[in-house]
């Protein structure tokens, strides 16, 4: 999997912290703590399974193809939860991210078995 990895103090949003200030405002005290918990933060360009075979030939110098288009969006995620998409951007000579959607985490549902009509009576 080609992941590249950023710093989670390189985080923020446009408007800059003001905006996690007021966030962190309105959370209960015993919770503000929370907010100052470092975690990995990660932009994955692409990935694919490939055989040990062909990984073991690998060199400097290889190439391994993907079948990801340039022109798609990279995926964020933070420990092990995909939480945004967004497109690569030059930040001084750095790599940077611009978060362009975020993912919602999945909604999950129990289905409720419909009543035998002996149990209505």
């Amino acid at each position: 999997m080609a992941k590249l990895e950023a710093a989670a103090d390189s985080v923020g949003p446009p408007a800059g912290p003001s905006t996690a200030l007021r966030l962190s405002q309105r959370l209960p005290s015993y919770t503000r703590s929370l907010l100052h918990i470092e975690v990995p933060v990660v932009v994955t360009l692409a990935a694919k399974k490939q055989v040990i075979g062909q990984i073991l030939e690998l060199g400097p110098g290889s190439i391994i193809h993907f079948d990801k288009s340039c022109d798609e969006m990279l995926d964020l995620s933070v420990g092990e939860h995909r939480i945004a998409q967004g497109e690569a951007v030059k930040v001084g000579d750095k790599f940077g991210l611009r978060v362009t959607s975020l993912i919602l985490p999945e909604e999950r549902f129990k289905s409720v078995a419909a009543k035998k009509a002996s149990d209505n009576t």
